[in-house]
């Protein structure tokens, strides 16, 4: 696998997911092993829902995602500097990026379809443009989103927004990159999607609310720093974890 690293959250447009076609193939219970060899290539598709069956594999516990492992990925941990929570979890790799966040979603019905409506009206209104089109796990989104260049011009930058609703909850993906617009290169993040397992819990949440996510292992992000910055601490530099 490759690293965990923190970072500040990547401001974008809203939320988002899609339905996702369930295979009638063989699963496995949680917490069983994962044969030496087997990879995401098990053709079983999710995302999953933690109180359910799905693929054993090797996966990271990130709170309400545990997040697959996959050889060569980095990970990064987005930090709201606001609150200081963990609020998204972004996979990058082969010059692609994958952002993941889940939502508490109600009991009855799926809001992928609704949130995607305003996810295209929020873009449009920036001065972007998007596609409602199919896609591997139903309806998304492929959008064009207005940005700054370095020279001052205004360029737009390609994203796909994908998403599944699950039983009270909904994950959204948001791909940039090179898998945004090659089918080729989106292939390995959509499997990693894919074998994501969602941890709803219990509690009760409004629908929209973002589900918490936390560091390797349960710890907390770093404090933020003291207001006053003649009293910060000396400060470190960038911290990074390899995951076995």
């Amino acid at each position: 696998m490759g690293l965990f690293r923190r970072g500040p959250k990547e401001r974008g447009p809203a939320d988002a997911p899609a339905d996702v076609p369930q295979d009638e193939l063989e699963v496995v219970e949680p917490g069983e092993d994962l044969e030496q060899g087997e990879d995401l290539g098990s053709g079983v598709r999710g995302p999953w829902d933690a109180e359910g069956t799905f693929p054993a594999m090797p996966r990271v516990d990130l709170g309400a995602i545990q997040l697959p492992s996959l050889e060569g990925m980095e990970v990064r941990l987005e930090v709201d500097k606001a609150t200081n929570v963990v609020s998204a979890v972004a996979v990058l790799l082969d010059g692609s990026s994958l952002q993941l966040q889940a939502f508490a979603a109600p009991r009855s019905e799926g809001i992928w379809d609704e949130i995607r409506d305003e996810i295209a009206a929020s873009i449009t209104q920036q001065g972007g443009t998007v596609d409602d089109l199919p896609g591997p796990f139903g309806r998304e989104l492929l959008a064009r989103l207005p940005v700054r260049t370095p020279e001052g011009r205004t360029g737009h930058r390609p994203a796909r927004f994908i998403g599944c609703d699950g039983p009270r909850w909904f994950l959204r993906g948001v791909l940039t990159g090179r898998a945004a617009v090659e089918p080729d290169a989106a292939d390995a993040l959509e499997n990693l999607f894919s074998q994501v397992v969602v941890v709803r819990g219990s509690d009760a949440r409004p629908p929209r609310d973002l589900l918490p996510l936390q560091l390797p292992g349960g710890a907390a992000p770093p404090p933020p720093p003291p207001a006053d910055p003649r009293l910060a601490p000396p400060e470190r530099g960038p911290e990074i974890t390899e995951i076995g």
